[in-house]
């Protein structure tokens, strides 16, 4: 098993953050590197509780297919996603959301166990970790620059 967790400051209300977060239209954009969408489940507008969708990426030069599930939700302030068919073992993504100085403190932690037993562990301990570190701050910075300006109207109805 493997935790990251991180943090990113947001110059803008937690309610709106909240809802970019759960966005499957700015979960799109903001993953554009790897073509990941959404294939099946719900497939646009805003996750909610026991919402499921299925997004198909590319990772590692592999199409893949993940599915999922709002397990947790409380908001503004928390909702976890719980991957319930995919290439890993076991994900639990909570995504936490704090209001702080004028802004939102948006934190996540992203558990996870690799398949494949000890060759699993021995990948996520060489890159996968790093890979997954890498991908959840771009996504996390691209949600922070949408929040931020006014493209966020494009994602969210104005409160």
């Amino acid at each position: 098993m493997a935790r990251i967790e991180l943090s990113i400051y947001i110059a803008a209300p937690r309610e709106r953050c909240f809802d970019l977060a759960r966005s499957v239209e700015l979960h799109t954009r903001t993953t554009s590197s790897t073509g990941e969408r959404a294939v099946a489940g719900k497939t646009s507008g805003l996750l909610g509780m026991g919402d499921q969708i299925t997004w198909r990426a590319r990772h590692f030069g592999v199409w893949q297919e993940l599915s999922g599930r709002i397990s947790a939700f409380d908001r503004p302030s928390h909702f976890r996603d719980t991957m319930i068919r995919g290439a890993f073992t076991r994900i639990d993504h909570d995504h936490f959301f704090e209001a702080a100085g004028g802004g939102t403190v948006m934190r996540d932690m992203f558990d996870y166990a690799a398949p494949l037993g000890p060759l699993g562990l021995i990948a996520g301990r060489v890159f996968l970790t790093a890979y997954m570190r890498r991908f959840l701050e771009a996504r996390n910075r691209e949600l922070k620059a949408v929040a931020e300006s006014n493209d966020w109207m494009r994602y969210l109805l104005p409160d």
